[in-house]
Order: C-alpha cells, then sequence, then structure tokens
C-alpha cells in the first residue's frame, strides 16, 4: 500500500524550486557580476548617474532579487560615496525594498504556482512554520547570502502577516545596511579593521537582539 507523501516533503519541494531559481543564474552570471561589481567597480557605475546615485544603488539592491547581484558589496559602494550614517541609510532602504518587493509579488502573483508544487497540505505547513518562526527567519536571513530573496519570496506565497513580515525584515535590514556601509567607508583607509566588522558586526548584533526579544514583557 503506497504511503500518502507527507505535507512537510511538499513544502520542502516548494523552497528546493525557490532555491534552484536564485542559484541557477549565480552559477551561469555569477562570475561575470562579481567582476563587473567590484567596490570601485560600483561605486563607478553609481556615479555616473550622478545625483540620483543613490537611487542607481537601491535598484542594485531591489535587482538581486533575479540577478546574481553582490548586495554586500553594494551596501559597502554605498558606504564609500556616501559614508557609513547616509550610505546606511539608503543601504538600510534598498534592502527593506528588495525584501517588500520579492514578498508582494511572491504574494499577488505567486500563489497558484505554489499551490500546484505544494498543495494545499504544503502550504498549510509553511503558513504554520512562518507563524512560529518566521519572525526569526525574515531577520536573519537578511544576513546571509541566496536566502534573503528565498526567505521573502516564501513569507510571501504562505501569506505571512504584512505587519510581522515588515517588523522582522526592518530589524535585519538596518544593521545589515549600517554595518556594511561602515565596512566600505573604513575600507578606505583602514581594510583591516573592516574585514574584521564584516565578521563580528552581525554576531554582536544579533547577540544584543536576542537578549532584548527574550526580556520578559513590561521590562524596559
Amino acid at each position: 500500500m503506497d504511503k500518502k507523501p507527507r505535507p512537510g516533503w511538499h513544502f520542502a519541494a516548494l523552497i528546493g524550486v525557490l532555491l534552484a531559481l536564485i542559484i541557477i543564474p549565480f552559477l551561469i552570471w555569477g562570475e561575470r557580476f562579481d567582476g563587473a561589481l567590484s567596490l570601485e567597480g560600483t561605486r563607478q557605475w553609481m556615479a555616473q548617474y550622478g545625483a540620483w546615485a543613490w537611487l542607481a544603488g537601491i535598484g542594485l539592491l531591489v535587482g538581486d532579487i533575479l540577478l546574481p547581484i553582490p548586495s554586500t558589496v553594494v551596501m559597502s559602494a554605498l558606504g564609500l560615496s556616501y559614508g557609513w550614517w547616509w550610505g546606511g541609510l539608503i543601504s538600510a532602504g534598498g534592502s527593506i525594498t528588495s525584501g517588500v518587493v520579492a514578498y508582494g509579488l511572491c504574494r499577488a502573483f505567486g500563489r497558484p504556482a505554489a499551490h500546484w508544487i505544494a498543495g494545499a497540505d504544503g502550504l498549510q505547513r509553511g503558513e504554520e512554520l512562518f507563524a512560529q518562526k518566521g519572525g526569526w527567519l525574515v531577520a536573519l536571513s537578511r544576513w546571509t547570502p541566496v536566502l534573503p530573496e528565498a526567505v521573502s519570496c516564501l513569507a510571501g506565497l504562505v501569506r505571512m502577516p504584512w505587519r510581522t513580515y515588515l517588523g522582522s525584515l526592518v530589524c535585519g535590514s538596518v544593521p545589515l545596511g549600517f554595518a556594511f556601509a561602515a565596512i566600505g567607508h573604513l575600507g578606505q583607509d583602514r581594510p583591516g579593521l573592516a574585514i574584521a566588522l564584516s565578521a563580528i558586526v552581525p554576531i554582536l548584533l544579533w547577540a544584543i537582539a536576542t537578549r532584548w526579544i527574550k526580556r520578559p514583557a513590561g521590562k524596559n
């Protein structure tokens, strides 16, 4: 007697399809984009847009949804061009915009395809996962390669509540944007410090965030 596949397997298939759609462009064009979008190359590319260079940077961060654009390099180039404060604001805004676009498109147009791949049970499994751990998944994914796009798309497909999604997206994107903008800014004269910060800052930020989130309600 054949056993009916578990809903979790169906949802895993949906995750696999999303990851494949993101990874395949990296395999095809990743090396070319990495070569073209070095730190200095990205800064020069944005500079050709003059006063609108910051908007070009945001465009690159949004384009990372579909193309193998090294988003952290773009953020560092924004820090190099605008300093850690304005570069951080622009980088955070670009990361948030990218997450909102991925979430919105998948929520509005991707549900039928997701239902075909995962079925009703698989989508229900995904909804339960994001209801329990979606905030952490979204926030922490912003610090990883590939996963930010996949997690944002999944959040839209399973219709994670908008306010919860946006809050967790901001929590992940703001420290990310400022950290890499600072790395780009400091890297002009102190590349060793910039490299150290790129490894240490995410760990410290999330250690602090974890302690704050776990505080009992009512404590200031």
